[in-house]
């Protein structure tokens, strides 16, 4: 088979030519240099890690997610999204029935109460819960417990409310 143009080579019926010219051609539009007859191999190494550990060893993943950790500086969030997690465990279940922490940013712990009567027992209680925080997150890591009374509703609706008006006194006896 001779194509119309002059130097054409006649191709092999199974199209091996075709595709090769094709795979060169492709190779040296990408930038590539097209390739060449395989000469004699050469044995190329590698540097190996050798007896001891290295970098390129696979890792356990303890140490890589520590590693981790500690490049990005994570250690104290991660210990106080672990004491939001066993808050009952580190207050006891009661307090933790009535009390649940909400927020921590540089050293001030805020703990929101479901009454009026518990957030006036936690802050009784904060010396000693702070004191243990800190046993388990590291000593000055909470300096202060903030305490939140209970989310109660506004009075300051409409444009009639007074300024200085107390609301219902009967609703919360």
């Amino acid at each position: 088979m001779t194509s119309g143009s002059e130097g054409a080579a006649e191709h092999q019926p199974d199209g091996l030519d075709l595709a090769k010219a094709a795979a060169r051609a492709a190779a040296a539009s990408a930038g590539t240099p097209a390739r060449k007859k395989p000469g004699p191999r050469r044995r190329t190494f590698t540097k190996s890690s050798g007896a001891r550990p290295d970098d390129r060893d696979p890792q356990l993943l303890d140490d890589a997610m520590g590693r981790l950790i500690a490049h990005h500086g994570w250690e104290v969030d991660l210990k106080v999204q672990g004491v939001f997690g066993r808050w009952a465990e580190l207050v006891g279940q009661e307090v933790a029935d009535h009390c649940t922490p909400e927020a921590f940013d540089e050293g001030r712990l805020v703990v929101r109460t479901d009454s009026t009567a518990w957030a006036t027992q936690l802050k009784l209680l904060a010396p000693s819960v702070v004191r243990r925080l800190n046993e388990d997150l590291g000593h000055g890591t909470v300096i202060v417990i903030e305490v939140l009374g209970p989310h109660l509703p506004t009075w300051k609706k409409g444009r009639l409310s007074s300024r200085d008006g107390r609301g219902p006194r009967d609703t919360y006896g």
